[in-house]
């Protein structure tokens, strides 16, 4: 191996100092070799001079070598990181997907500093990992196109955070394909699987009703018990859901269910404890809170809080963990509390009991 490295040296001596591209290309191929077959009895410090050479090579020579170059160095565990970077920033995708895609030298902070200067090619082979970090996916889903969000949340080895699935909710209304990829996912929270069936709910009774205008109303009514028995299929197979109900009922049963514990739950991010202890001290059905709570207008969350008799730290701690990730600013904030203030108990028990009788007895036409 020393007298093949101490013929290659030499060589390379030669074709930085003197050589044609083509050698230079030649040169290169034989480095690359060298490497590959000893790769893993190299040292720290070997590797280090392979990386100053290969940077040395890979400088104006044609893109189809340093695509064979990222090819051949983007499976190897201990492939010279500086090269390995530099063809990860390389504008030619062919160059620059194999490395992004299948290089285990870059670290989360080269793929985010990627994912945010580069092109959508760039995005979409760094979406292809075996495993990407929250930090990762976060700027894939915020910065890259369709074709990007789709191959992320496919990627089973892609982690999600809270705020990656506030984006690609909203960005999954009418498109089918993506909201049944993200509702796919088995850890969704239930507050974003939630949210995520009720805009596809809304763009499949837009699709059913342009198509079929003369059967709107009934559409209207297969679109809601489809998306309740979902919803409650959904609440049955819930962990979360099923740990919370028990929680709040055992408040309820020994009398210790108050309205501050609506509070607690909600200022600490807890959707479905805030859901249950919410329907259970407001007598409400709790497919009707959890709609109520996900929805996007915050007039329904206002309208059960004054039915329930709830103060206005209670509704505004339940309105910030609806708001999620998303948020919501002081001005709406102050909107809300002086529609709160102004609403009659009364009043809004009246709406609250004209929609519980809509439920049970749907009018012909309605």
């Amino acid at each position: 191996m020393s007298t093949a490295k101490n013929t290659v040296l030499n060589e390379l001596e030669e074709a930085l100092a003197y050589g044609s591209a083509e050698r230079r290309i030649k040169t290169l191929r034989r480095v690359t070799d060298l490497f590959v077959f000893g790769s893993s009895h190299f040292s720290g410090d070997h590797i280090a001079v392979f990386d100053g050479v290969f940077g040395h090579l890979i400088a104006d020579i044609e893109v189809s070598a340093r695509e064979t170059l990222a090819q051949r160095l983007a499976a190897i565990p201990n492939a010279p990181p500086k090269v390995i970077r530099a063809l990860a920033f390389d504008d030619a995708i062919n160059v620059a997907g194999p490395v992004l895609t299948g290089s285990s030298q870059l670290d989360n902070v080269t793929l985010i500093e990627s994912a945010r200067t580069k092109s959508q090619d760039h995005l979409l082979a760094i979406s292809r990992r075996k495993t990407l970090a929250e930090t990762v996916t976060d700027v894939l889903v915020e910065r890259g196109n369709r074709e990007v969000a789709l191959t992320v949340v496919q990627n089973t080895g892609a982690k999600l955070s809270e705020t990656g699935y506030v984006r690609l909710v909203k960005r999954s209304e009418g498109d089918d394909a993506l909201a049944q990829s993200v509702g796919s996912r088995p850890e969704i929270s239930r507050q974003n699987f939630l949210k995520l069936l009720t805009t596809a709910s809304k763009a499949v009774r837009i699709a059913l009703e342009t198509a079929h205008p003369q059967n709107a109303t009934e559409i209207r009514h297969a679109v809601a018990d489809v998306a309740s028995a979902i919803q409650a299929k959904a609440a049955v197979a819930s962990r979360n859901y099923a740990a919370a109900l028990v929680l709040v009922e055992s408040l309820r049963a020994s009398g210790r269910l108050t309205e501050g514990d609506v509070e607690a739950f909600a200022r600490a991010g807890k959707f479905e404890e805030t859901a249950v202890a919410l329907a259970m001290l407001s007598a409400l059905p709790i497919d009707m809170i959890e709609r109520a709570m996900v929805q996007d207008r915050e007039e329904t969350i206002l309208i059960v809080a004054k039915a329930s008799g709830l103060a206005w730290a209670t509704v505004k701690a339940v309105l910030l963990l609806c708001a999620d990730k998303g948020g919501i600013s002081a001005h709406a904030l102050e909107q809300c509390r002086t529609v709160f203030n102004k609403l009659k108990r009364e009043t809004a028990q009246q709406v609250i009991a004209f929609q519980q009788q809509r439920r049970a007895s749907p009018l012909p036409g309605d």
